[in-house]
């Protein structure tokens, strides 16, 4: 049973912790935080139990104060450092800059592997990981690091059509949530704002899949709920990728959700409620909706959208990235799997 803590209880931290604790091989030793926050106050009125009925323990990293917990009535197990002692691998996703000096001050000192998200820089890890994409780069090395939402589900799709077909450039267009929900830091906004082209997730694509040319725009938007991507493909050596081939793969993919707009999917909060009408746990979908309205053949291009789950989309490749560099798969096949299983991704298809 691999042991793994999570540092840092936020948006992400919440849903890496849930996953930890529905993987039936991994056990999830503890969280870790710096506050009191509203999120820890609602776990602390559930008894500090979270997914699958698993006990929560909290431990506080430097600088908390113990006695705004005391106050809150959060129970504290101990210190991050006695975290750290504790696991085999340590899923960090605390604001970006301090993943860099948690492993400088503890993860390297006390041997223990660590799995970034896309917040922290590059630089910080041995392997830029993707589950699909490049899950053999990742096996036995001791710090990888996440892409960002969107260049996670984005990755799934264009690897997808690369696998099957040959993938030679990409031209993607981002429209990107502004904050997530509950979040004040953007403001009030009734504005779209445009990035410098090419936007990161296009470079991103490209790190991890080298021999595809992708670039990219983005748009900012005063939404909360998901981001659409539309994705203009081109099939290696300029051969044609046809548009009923393309969904058929994208039908067999686990990770891809493909929906249509006569069903009622209008847009990115149609998939939201649609996964509130599931019973997911905080409405989060792990796979990303693609609509099948939107695959059309563009003389030689492939054209199409998909919708991205900011939340929750990054929590099965991180699965993936634990069972990578601890050896417990060794192919993506395998530890793909071995995520969809315990997730239950998939399973509608």
């Amino acid at each position: 049973m691999i042991k793994v803590g999570v540092a840092g209880y936020g948006t992400i931290g919440m849903r890496l912790a849930d996953g930890v604790a529905q993987q039936d091989d991994m056990e999830l030793v503890g969280i870790a935080d710096l506050a009191p926050t509203l999120a820890l106050q609602a776990l602390r009125e559930k008894d500090m139990i979270g997914a699958n009925g698993v006990e929560y323990k909290l431990y506080l990293v430097e600088g908390a104060d113990k006695k705004a917990f005391d106050a809150k009535g959060i129970p504290v197990a101990g210190t991050f450092e006695e975290l750290c002692k504790e696991v085999d691998v340590m899923l960090d996703s605390s604001p970006g800059g301090v993943g860099a000096s948690n492993k400088e001050k503890y993860y390297e000192p006390l041997g223990v592997k660590a799995i970034f998200q896309g917040g922290e820089k590059n630089e910080v890890a041995d392997v830029f990981f993707h589950g699909y994409a490049n899950f053999e780069k990742g096996v036995g090395q001791n710090y990888l690091k996440l892409t960002s939402c969107n260049t996670t589900g984005l990755i799934r799709a264009v690897d997808c059509l690369d696998r099957e077909f040959g993938v030679e450039k990409a031209a993607i267009t981002i429209v990107r949530r502004v904050a997530d929900p509950g979040d004040y830091h953007r403001g009030l906004t009734n504005a779209l704002e445009m990035d410098k082209a090419p936007n990161h997730q296009a470079i991103d694509l490209m790190t991890i899949m080298p021999h595809v040319d992708a670039t990219g725009i983005l748009i900012h938007t005063p939404v909360t709920h998901g981001h659409i991507i539309t994705c203009v493909v081109r099939g290696k050596d300029g051969k044609k990728i046809p548009a009923d081939k393309a969904l058929a793969a994208f039908q067999a993919h686990p990770r891809i959700r493909v929906v249509n707009i006569d069903e009622g999917f209008k847009g990115n909060a149609s998939l939201f409620k649609y996964a509130r009408d599931l019973g997911n746990r905080r409405g989060d979908m792990y796979e990303i909706g693609l609509w099948e309205d939107s695959i059309v053949e563009s003389g030689d291009d492939l054209m199409f959208a998909i919708n991205i789950p900011q939340e929750s989309v990054t929590i099965p490749e991180t699965m993936d990235a634990v069972r990578a560099c601890t050896g417990m798969q060794t192919t993506r096949e395998e530890g793909t799997a071995a995520t969809n299983k315990c997730l239950n991704i998939g399973a509608f298809k």
